[in-house]
């Protein structure tokens, strides 16, 4: 059975979201990079043509942005919950009844390859036999995405959220709970002004263009 797709976006608004780019972009194109990132994880999570994709928003759905995209691309809303990152991923993955691949937004590199080749490894061999979880690392010590054959809550607690020891501590928490697993090459993300020259070379980043005629 083909893994469901969850994308974790925050709302697009001006002065609360990508503020590491702030500097770089201003706060309005700050939050307008943050709405095409969004829309390009979500048309490739679509484009990966697995199982079912849902957008997992926060703080709430009311977001224009959100509503625009729930009707005009006819994919599920649900609201994240929970204390920090980790409680609201295990939230996700306690709502789904088989297995998940989750993603943020903040990796235009991803590709819809990467989300099949993740698929592959949850599912290869038995479930007894097979991997547990998958991750896709990231180029700065966390991980774009991860990938539960069954919700695993103890596998999000005591991780530094934000920090360059995510993966590292997420690798400690695997181990203590005796899970197997499989890492992907790891990708690069778009946090810093740094980050954007690279963004600029990227083929294949979909932009506003055809999506929705929602505007910042």
């Amino acid at each position: 059975m083909l893994p469901a797709l969850a994308v974790f976006a925050r709302a697009p608004q001006v002065g609360a979201a990508k503020t590491r780019l702030i500097p770089a972009l201003g706060a309005a194109g700050a939050a307008r990079l943050h709405r095409r990132l969004t829309l390009h994880a979500l048309a490739v999570a679509r484009r990966a043509a697995l199982g079912s994709v849902t957008l997992w928003v926060a703080p709430d759905g009311r977001h224009r942005f959100f509503r625009a995209l729930r009707d005009c691309c006819r994919v599920e809303l649900r609201e994240q919950v929970g204390a920090d990152l980790g409680a609201r991923m295990a939230a996700a993955f306690a709502a789904q009844a088989g297995s998940l691949l989750l993603i943020g937004t903040d990796c235009p590199a991803l590709q819809a390859e990467h989300l099949a080749a993740a698929a592959r490894a949850l599912g290869e061999e038995s479930p007894e036999e097979g991997n547990d979880a998958v991750f896709i690392p990231a180029e700065d010590g966390g991980y774009v995405l991860v990938g539960l054959r069954c919700p695993q809550p103890g596998l999000f607690t005591g991780v530094d959220w934000g920090s360059e020891r995510v993966m590292l501590q997420t690798r400690q928490r695997l181990l203590a709970l005796g899970l197997r697993w499989r890492e992907l090459p790891p990708l690069w993300d778009v946090d810093r002004p740094a980050d954007l020259p690279r963004l600029a070379t990227l083929r294949g980043f979909t932009g506003d263009r055809g999506a929705t005629r929602e505007r910042v």
